[in-house]
């Protein structure tokens, strides 16, 4: 299959749906075969459904219908034990790896007095730690390809505060850092690290029962609220829109731009 990704393997974490599967699409799309991993479990504290296995095969079968090929797999990115038997066995059975694709996050707004210990450390749990779990079971496959990509997907609140989320926030600055940090170290293996920082997407994540947590922090404090203004005139955009630039940074289009935030934000991180 041609494509701006032919020839390429991609890991994709969190791919049973929204973010995750519209990149592992949009990569299969333009050549690449994928290994598409999520806990399909509950997902700690959380507002939104949870993804399940089903939704998992529904990206298996989207990618196959579009002539792909996807290897899937189901490991939680906080147990890296798991994730490292998962990826391996897929590359084993892939040949090698090209790009990691570390997507895989959680996101539980509440004003700031009313976030629990809980919160905050499951936050921390998924969004940092899954991240280097994901980028340590990935990186050694790059390597052994002699080089590759490494997308670590952040978000507007990696860029700009963003209120009512005090511990996604935080995550989300943790792992724009731990990408420059990654770059620095991996260049010498012709590796490329970067983070992508998406404004609010129409997800599982950004469902009804996600905006209602944040209305109800916005109701006690309006004022913040104007800090998710996009500046363009757009009030949320899609996950595929947002696969648009990890494809570019998966292709040979990025080969010398590393340790850089890459922003599909509307502009929100600049209003």
């Amino acid at each position: 299959m041609a494509g701006r990704v032919a020839g390429k393997v991609a890991l994709v974490t969190g791919a049973a749906r929204g973010q995750g599967r519209a990149d592992a699409v949009r990569l299969a799309g333009e050549g690449a075969e994928v290994v598409v991993v999520d806990v399909c479990g509950p997902l700690p504290g959380v507002d939104y459904a949870s993804a399940t296995p089903a939704d998992l095969d529904e990206t298996v079968r989207l990618v196959e219908a579009g002539g792909g090929r996807a290897v899937a797999g189901q490991a939680d990115v906080r147990d890296l034990e798991a994730l490292r038997g998962v990826v391996d066995d897929a590359v084993e059975v892939l040949g090698h790896l090209d790009v990691v694709v570390a997507n895989a996050g959680i996101c539980i707004p509440r004003a700031w007095h009313r976030i629990t210990p809980e919160i905050f450390r499951d936050t921390l749990d998924v969004n940092v730690a899954g991240v280097w779990n994901t980028i340590m079971v990935g990186a050694p496959h790059l390597v052994t390809a002699g080089g590759g990509s490494v997308i670590v997907i952040s978000s507007a609140a990696g860029l700009k505060v963003q209120p009512f989320m005090v511990p996604y926030t935080t995550s989300k600055w943790a792992v724009r850092g731990m990408a420059k940090a990654f770059a620095a170290e991996l260049a010498q293996h012709s590796i490329r690290v970067n983070s992508v920082h998406p404004t609010g997407m129409a997800t599982g994540m950004g469902s009804g029962a996600m905006q209602a947590a944040l209305g109800e922090a916005m109701a006690e404090n309006p004022r913040p609220g104007a800090m998710f203004t996009n500046m363009l005139p757009v009030e949320i955009t899609a996950p595929e829109d947002v696969a648009e630039t990890v494809l570019f940074l998966a292709s040979d289009e990025s080969r010398f731009i590393t340790a850089h935030e890459i922003a599909p934000d509307a502009g929100v991180t600049e209003f």
